[in-house]
């Protein structure tokens, strides 16, 4: 669905690159392919073996590069961050990669995903004396690396990844190498690909068809991966790992052109919509699918309920971000910038729309009326996941239940409040299915389901309490 509507927002996308001599433009172009993970800011660190120079701003990714910035980052090796925020404000201060520089050499670091504990660790460091220089959770990892004092760059660097908690998949740049790390759970995807003898490392494989590079393999959780003049060194920070894969990336974020743990997103969405044609058939003229996220799922709806699937919702790509915006009501006004309903696909016709899911209600109920106005006679939603009703702590910014339609409504109310004519959503284990259990032998087959049922493969650590107060104001209906 559109994110910067709906509230469902990804945090970032990183990408990085060793031992290719346009260093920084292979990181631009790898970023671009990563555009949709964030929007709000982006920033390159290249190095020559000698010095870090990086460029970061506010903005799109062609925005803040456009004035030729690129040529200030010579070197044969790079790391970017494309930035939403869930952590930390929208400031410069926080678009990534913080570079760090020491007595004796440099450090660049950009992080995808949130940590859990990042409150308690910073308050911690700054009663030992650390001053930070923004808001975001990632400063806190250089300062734990910087308090290990092991005297091994390396070892610091294991013993401050096995203090954070919660999601993430970090990249960190020096004079000499690039190194990636991925959470115990492996809540975030990271791939390592390879263009001849340079090596690349991206959050999802869609980056890799873009700079032309091979896909070599996952970063797997724990895992701690090293790139220099030697090559590529596996390694890792911890054994106490579970595969806890981000259902979300599978349902929404990711691009259909990507695959995560080898399973391609476009044909898992499209077994989501045939299993959800099974499970929630309905008698219908045509078939359509919200673009972009759901298109897949439609199709996937369409051939398995032998209806016919028409691009009966138009997304106009050449709008302001409506994200931006300060009101609910200018945020509702730009779906009818974002979306427009095709009259001469859905009038006079019984409409099945498919969406990946509802957030908050106010978008699907937006889109349930353009196609009412564009002469649609019923339309039928249906979800190509469970409801979303648990908030997520490890890297997408839903952090409360209150925001959640799905947290305090039935599922006939939803569809009284979006104006549909029925409404289903997708089983728990149709999803799980549909995706293909990526790791059979872990629960939910390796994916993490805590939006859909609450069950969080993790303490939450700083969250724990906030969750249970609003858990039980729920409860007694405050």
């Amino acid at each position: 669905m559109l994110a910067e509507i709906k509230g469902l927002n990804e945090e970032c996308g990183i990408f990085g690159v060793w031992n290719h001599p346009q260093a920084a433009e292979i990181t631009y172009y790898g970023l671009h392919s990563l555009q949709h993970r964030g929007q709000e800011g982006a920033g390159i660190v290249a190095t020559d073996g000698k010095v870090l120079r990086g460029h970061r701003n506010l903005g799109l990714l062609a925005d803040v590069f456009k004035h030729g910035e690129l040529e200030g980052l010579p070197g044969s090796g790079a790391i970017g961050h494309v930035r939403y925020a869930t952590a930390g404000g929208k400031s410069l201060g926080n678009v990534q990669p913080f570079l760090f520089h020491f007595q004796d050499s440099s450090l660049a670091l950009a992080h995808n995903g949130n940590l859990i504990n990042a409150k308690t660790l910073r308050k911690e460091l700054e009663s030992e004396g650390a001053i930070f220089q923004t808001s975001s959770d990632t400063e806190v990892l250089a300062h734990l690396m910087k308090r290990s004092r092991t005297g091994d760059f390396m070892q610091d660097l294991k013993v401050a990844l096995r203090k954070v908690k919660g999601g993430f998949a970090y990249m960190l740049l020096t004079e000499n190498a690039m190194i990636a790390a991925l959470d115990p759970n492996g809540f975030r995807p990271l791939s390592i690909g390879r263009i001849g003898d340079s090596y690349v490392i991206a959050s999802e494989t869609c980056a890799f068809e873009t700079v032309g590079a091979e896909f070599v393999r996952d970063v797997e959780p724990g895992e701690l991966i090293v790139v220099d003049d030697d090559g590529l060194h596996i390694d890792s920070f911890t054994k106490d790992i579970k595969h806890s894969i981000c259902s979300m990336e599978y349902i929404y974020f990711a691009r259909p052109d990507s695959d995560i743990a080898g399973i391609n997103v476009h044909s898992a969405r499209k077994r989501s919509g045939k299993q959800l044609a099974r499970e929630a058939f309905v008698d219908a003229d045509v078939v359509t699918g919200v673009p972009d996220s759901s298109i897949s799922a439609a199709i996937g709806y369409a051939e398995e309920a032998g209806l016919p699937y028409e691009l009966g919702l138009i997304k106009n790509r050449y709008v302001a971000r409506t994200f931006i915006q300060p009101s609910q009501e200018l945020r509702e006004q730009g779906v009818r910038m974002k979306l427009s309903a095709v009259r001469g696909v859905v009038e006079g016709k019984r409409v099945v729309m498919i969406d990946d899911s509802i957030v908050r209600g106010t978008t699907s109920k937006r889109i349930v009326n353009l196609l009412r106005e564009a002469g649609a006679l019923e339309v039928h939603v249906r979800i190509a996941s469970p409801p979303l009703a648990f908030p997520c702590f490890y890297g997408i910014d839903i952090q409360t239940r209150n925001e959640l339609i799905a947290a305090n409504y039935s599922v006939d109310e939803i569809c009284r409040i979006i104006g549909a004519d029925s409404l289903q959503y997708l089983s728990e284990d149709g999803l799980i299915d549909a995706i293909g259990r990526p790791y059979p032998d872990e629960p939910y087959g390796g994916l993490c389901m805590a939006y859909f049922n609450g069950d969080y493969p993790t303490p939450l650590y700083d969250y724990e309490a906030e969750y249970l107060a609003s858990l039980e104001a729920q409860k007694n209906g405050l």
